[in-house]
């Protein structure tokens, strides 16, 4: 069994990261498939999984809770008791919404809040809101104990681990100076008040006096939860680097997927941040055994027809046989790079793709070693 088999058996939090289009929200729903065949109750967190694969877990954008799959759907990818699988797709309007609902305690408050255009807008907006909520969801879901293990599936983008450093990027925000003069009561001098009614003034001829009073509700509301966000945000910055926690690379072997990789890796170091694995995702090393065609395919009697349709299979395989070859080096790339305690995971390319239980099943065998 793989590293990766132990990882899944004993962390907490495992959080995958990679380019886009590399498989990486299908290798999480995988991984988190292969801990609940082993009994674990798994939550993957995902940003956009394929609508096959999102029907397959059940999930969709507007669920307010993670979904568990249906016991039946669990049987059918070798899940049993006490193992679950459950999956939630992250909405930043839903995880901001449900943190404001447990900070403010006030019904009047929290109805004003949750109806401010303003609120509505931000929410999709401040400092990449999609990041700093996967931050205020792993919090909740650790902290509630729920599950054995939390897989966390990151944005597409070399940006990527910026969720981690989403307390400090919001915080610059919500401290800068235009947030701080648009807040209706604060007291910052003689000189303040001149320029908060400069602002005042400015900003009303512009939008409307109408949008300027949502704008200052806003503001004067959301300030006072702020702390108690960032906070959490904090806490599970400071999480992410204990034993029970590891960071998963996925790639594939296309030069540009390769470089975002390593650039992962080395930003993980520099955060002083776990590494558990590289998975290079499709590749076609894994069928490097196979023969090539040759004459001894040709029937007795052979036709011309028969020969070109040789030629042309021939010319197919060398071309994979090339393919085998750069993906091998492009392994050797990962190899070299990682650490030498680090397991660099080999998964093959599944024609027609995964997008349900079965498929995701046979990918896990792949992931922890099992595989035939």
């Amino acid at each position: 069994m793989s590293h990766l088999g132990s990882h899944l058996r004993e962390k907490r939090i495992i959080v995958c990261c990679g380019a886009g289009g590399v498989g990486k929200t299908t290798t999480s729903a995988a991984l988190a498939v292969a801990a609940a065949q082993d009994g674990r109750r798994v939550l993957v967190l995902t940003i956009d999984p394929s609508k096959r694969l999102a029907e397959a877990l059940g999930v969709s954008t507007n669920t307010p809770e993670p979904v568990r799959v249906r016991p039946e759907r669990e049987a059918q990818a070798g899940i049993q008791a006490p193992g679950t699988l459950s999956a939630w797709m992250l909405d930043p309007k839903l995880v901001a919404d449900a943190a404001v609902k447990r900070l403010v305690r006030d019904p009047k408050k929290l109805r004003e809040l949750l109806a401010n255009p303003i609120y509505q807008q931000v929410t999709q907006m401040i400092a990449g809101m999609q990041e700093y909520t996967a931050m205020e969801a792993l919090h909740g879901f650790v902290e509630r104990g729920e599950y054995d293990l939390v897989i966390l599936d990151t944005p597409p983008a070399r940006n990527a681990l910026n969720f981690l450093d989403a307390p400090r990027r919001l915080g610059e925000f919500m401290d800068g100076r235009i947030f701080r003069m648009l807040l209706p009561e604060q007291d910052s001098g003689p000189f303040g008040g001149t320029t908060r009614a400069l602002a005042a003034k400015v900003l009303t001829g512009v939008f409307g006096e109408e949008f300027f009073a949502d704008l200052q509700v806003f503001f004067a509301a959301f300030s006072t939860i702020f702390a108690q966000l960032n906070g959490n945000a904090q806490k599970m910055r400071e999480r992410m680097q204990q034993d029970d926690v590891i960071f998963l690379l996925v790639t594939s072997p296309v030069r540009t997927a390769l470089d975002d990789a390593l650039y992962f890796e080395d930003r993980l170091r520099e955060l002083s941040l776990p590494l558990g694995g590289l998975i290079l995702n499709r590749s076609r090393q894994i069928n490097s055994d196979r023969p090539m065609p040759g004459p001894h395919l040709l029937p007795e009697g052979a036709t011309d027809a028969h020969r070109r349709a040789l030629a042309h299979l021939s010319l197919l395989a060398e071309r994979e046989r090339e393919q085998e070859a750069e993906h091998r080096e492009l392994r050797a790339t990962l190899v070299a790079h990682a650490p030498q305690d680090i397991a660099v995971l080999v998964v093959p390319e599944f024609p027609g793709g995964i997008d349900d239980l079965p498929g995701l099943g046979e990918l896990a065998r792949w992931l922890i070693g099992r595989a035939a």
